[in-house]
């Protein structure tokens, strides 16, 4: 049986016949596990397969900015010298979308239904990056779930330990995302997240390098297929020991994704995704005296009062990354010589001030 053909056929109903090739009823359904540099591992639901691209499809995508992903559904063909060949790419349902530093838009993922926030409860705690991570799924219309690893080791410090970070995620993400604690290594966990492994569901991890992602997949999956390594003390980071994306098909019928940790974060969300994701500033922000008020200095600000500083810190930060990616080349040179004209007047007033 195909890997979860509920899911490919829910992409084909919802999908325009002349987007998919003619040669459809000809080629054989897969589903791209891990994305190499010249090929891609395919599975048939039966077996995986190495399959390389097809020059028109190459092409295509790369007129349309886009890039075949892990979790994508494909059609293949075989040619005489039986070499698998990846020519068609089934338009997604949803994709997970990051940026990189440079503005750069690169797929993480295609056609998930729930991904897992993995966020360890030693220093790995970070509430500003778990809302990053937020911003990245809520664009993508894909539900998030926070796991919260390493639950034995925060029940060392005290009891209550657990629950204490637990509440904190939940008074800062709000009522309506799942948040669950989990020990990644013990049998437990898969009980914890039973409700997102049913047949037919895929999952992708997401989270810093070091959070637990590989080490819950080898649970769920019940073998230690993928490789773990340790974390630094200081920090508790890993390093990296995960390099590629890949899926893997659950015991209960569902598939997950595990990934890298990334080393820059910046979600690619629009101002209006960003202001439901922070819904208390949004609603705060209407009872601001001023209309345009930008909740830093102004007087009569509802907002700066009412919610917790960091958190608005990240807002504004996250803001002025989205504004900065929605302008034009001319637009983003303009900003930078006012900023490089501010800070030389800055500089001269402290020599005016300091002579």
């Amino acid at each position: 049986m195909l890997l979860h053909v509920r899911s490919l056929c829910r992409a084909i109903s919802k999908t325009p016949i002349d987007m998919i090739d003619s040669s459809f009823a000809l080629a054989r359904r897969m589903r791209a596990t891990a994305i190499h540099r010249e090929t891609v591992e395919v599975h048939d639901g039966e077996n995986v397969h190495s399959a390389r691209c097809s020059a028109r499809l190459t092409r295509d995508l790369q007129a349309d900015n886009q890039e075949l992903a892990c979790g994508d559904w494909v059609l293949c063909t075989f040619d005489e010298h039986q070499q698998l060949w990846v020519h068609t790419r089934v338009p997604p349902l949803n994709q997970i979308v990051r940026r990189d530093a440079n503005g750069s838009r690169h797929t993480v993922v295609s056609n998930v239904d729930t991904a897992l926030l993995v966020m360890g409860l030693d220093l790995d705690f970070n509430l500003q990056r778990l809302e990053r991570y937020l911003a990245m799924v809520v664009s993508s219309g894909v539900q998030p779930v926070v796991v919260l690893t390493k639950a034995d080791i925060a029940g060392l410090n005290s009891p209550d330990a657990v629950q204490l970070r637990v509440a904190q995620v939940r008074a800062r993400v709000g009522a309506q995302i799942d948040v669950v604690a989990v020990d990644a290594r013990a049998s437990h966990a898969c009980q914890a997240l039973a409700p997102y492994l049913g047949e037919g569901q895929t999952l992708v991890l997401l989270g810093s390098s070091g959070a637990g992602k590989s080490t819950l997949t080898n649970s769920l999956l019940g073998v230690d297929t993928q490789d773990t390594g340790v974390v630094r003390e200081h920090d508790s980071r890993g390093k990296h020991t995960t390099t590629a994306r890949s899926l893997h098909q659950l015991p209960t019928g569902a598939c997950v994704v595990d990934t890298p940790g990334v080393r820059t974060l910046r979600p690619d969300v629009d101002p209006h995704t960003l202001g439901k994701l922070f819904e208390d500033v949004s609603k705060l922000s209407a009872q601001c005296r001023f209309r345009n008020c930008s909740h830093q200095d102004e007087p009569g600000c509802a907002v700066r009062c009412a919610v917790d500083p960091q958190r608005l810190k990240n807002y504004q930060k996250l803001l002025r990354e989205t504004r900065r990616d929605s302008m034009g080349a001319l637009d983003r040179q303009s900003q930078l010589a006012e900023w490089k004209s501010r800070t030389r007047a800055s500089r001269q007033r402290k020599a005016m001030e300091r002579g």
